[in-house]
């Protein structure tokens, strides 16, 4: 699992094989098995998690007592309740496995402690947060100006596989719709690809 992690490193920094010694024993393999929370609201993140494979989400109840889920991830990538993971501070958000799910995990002194025995981890580290504000800040902009069936139109574009692995409700949820709607434009886009 850790070659994964190493691979997808590698495609942004050089990485001395010191350097892998130390990723390879910072994370934990673990595996966890579908409708799995792994992270519960009301508790400060234990762990940042690396997807080997596998789909997640971020998810609250809303004050109806409602699901919402504020983001789905999918491999290869880093998933936690970002910013209380690395503030240590209480989250407001549960992270659910999706699927079953292959991860990778380190929890915040371990990862302080290999981003100061590692200037590739410390770089690397920064722009996965300088890439996590990016995303947060273009979905609230899509959210905002967007309308259901552009969103629905973005995430089929941009992350297909979504759609074969992760049930209607959590995508209508993220999406920021009902069920039913996000139904009826699905019908509407099969038709169009129909013809």
């Amino acid at each position: 699992m850790h070659n994964k992690l190493i691979d997808f490193i590698k495609q942004y920094h050089a990485l001395p094989e010191p350097e892998v010694i130390l990723i390879r024993k910072a994370f934990d393999p673990v595996l966890f098995p579908k409708n799995r929370v792994i992270e519960e609201q009301g508790a400060v993140p234990k762990y940042l998690y690396y997807i080997v494979s596998g789909f997640l989400r971020l998810f609250h109840y809303h004050e109806n007592g409602d699901e919402v889920t504020t983001h789905i991830n999918c491999p290869p990538g880093f998933f936690t309740s970002y910013g209380h993971f690395i503030a240590q501070t209480v989250s407001g958000e549960n992270v659910e496995c999706i699927t079953e799910c292959e991860l990778l995990r380190i929890t915040k002194p371990e990862l302080d402690q290999l981003i100061a025995s590692s200037p590739v981890m410390k770089d690397f580290s920064i722009s996965v947060f300088q890439h996590s504000i990016t995303y947060n800040e273009n979905r609230s902009k899509e959210l905002a100006s967007l309308n259901a069936e552009q969103r629905y139109r973005k995430l089929i574009a941009s992350h297909p596989e979504i759609l074969h692995n992760v049930p209607v409700q959590y995508i209508a949820s993220f999406l920021g719709m009902k069920p039913e709607s996000l139904s009826r434009i699905r019908r509407k886009v099969a038709l169009e690809n129909f013809r």
